[in-house]
């Protein structure tokens, strides 16, 4: 973790109940208001090592967010995208790090029940930094010239054939230098690879607290929602929109963190 204090963020978390009736397992997942309200609480139980994950950017951010870009003001700044940024723990953790004059962020979103959410907890605990909450599909949405993207848990939602164009978008985006973390739950190609790393998964969410209903009610909402790539998958897609070094820092069961660098 890092070394200076952590912010006592205001929210008010609900725990993470939306799938304790078998009546969820016919639902599909999204992110509306009630997955909002114990959003924090589930990534912490659910999703092995983000904390370990978030605490890394701004430790990468400062290697690689070298003031190159201009803003409206005239003055350089380091711009980083948070893509499908949820409630912006990507962003609070670097907006934690970095002096508000450092850095603008651009925290990207498609569900405006977790971008009203960010903006509420962004602009109450660092109402002096430059973060801007967007409600936008990021398959929409034009990145200008930036130094750092964060695409934590969000290429996984979405379809197959859109995934390269996304990161097509990225690479064009990044400035020499910049950097690129993806985050993602992954499978394994060998089947009893696969198997043993779901049922670790599994021992893990129970010993978070999840039932045996909420963790079939949740796979299943998840079902045709969440589709995962193999690591070497995402590998290569990075090879062929133009990454030509890219490596795996950080790996909890099935849950990988790839660093790209332009």
């Amino acid at each position: 973790m890092s070394q200076s204090q952590p912010a006592i963020i205001k929210h008010d978390t609900l725990f993470d109940k939306p799938f304790t009736t078998p009546l969820d397992k016919a639902a599909r997942f999204s992110f509306d208001e009630q997955v909002v309200a114990c959003f924090p609480d589930m990534i912490r139980r659910s999703v092995p090592g983000y904390g370990q994950v978030l605490a890394m950017l701004p430790i990468f951010a400062r290697r690689h967010c070298k003031y190159r870009q201009q803003s409206d003001n005239g003055q350089r700044v380091s711009r980083v995208y948070d893509l499908g940024c949820s409630l912006g723990a990507a962003s609070m953790t670097l907006a934690g790090e970095f002096d508000p004059q450092d850095l603008q962020i651009k925290a990207i979103d498609i569900s405006p029940a977790m971008t009203t959410e960010a903006t509420t907890l962004l602009s109450d605990n660092y109402p002096e930094h430059n973060i801007e909450v967007i409600t936008a599909d990021i398959r929409d949405v034009e990145l200008e010239p930036c130094d750092m993207v964060i695409l934590n848990l969000t290429l996984q939602f979405l379809p197959a054939a859109d995934r390269v164009a996304v990161l097509e978008k990225i690479y064009a985006a990044l400035s020499e230098g910049g950097i690129l973390v993806l985050t993602e739950k992954t499978h394994a190609f060998d089947e009893q690879y696969d198997a043993w790393l779901v049922e670790r998964y599994y021992d893990f969410k129970r010993a978070n607290g999840y039932t045996e209903m909420e963790i079939s009610g949740k796979r299943n909402a998840l079902e045709n929602v969440l589709i995962t790539d193999t690591l070497d998958e995402h590998h290569a897609r990075l090879d062929q929109v133009g990454f030509k070094r890219h490596l795996t820092w950080f790996q909890f069961l099935n849950f990988v963190s790839i660093v790209a660098f332009k």
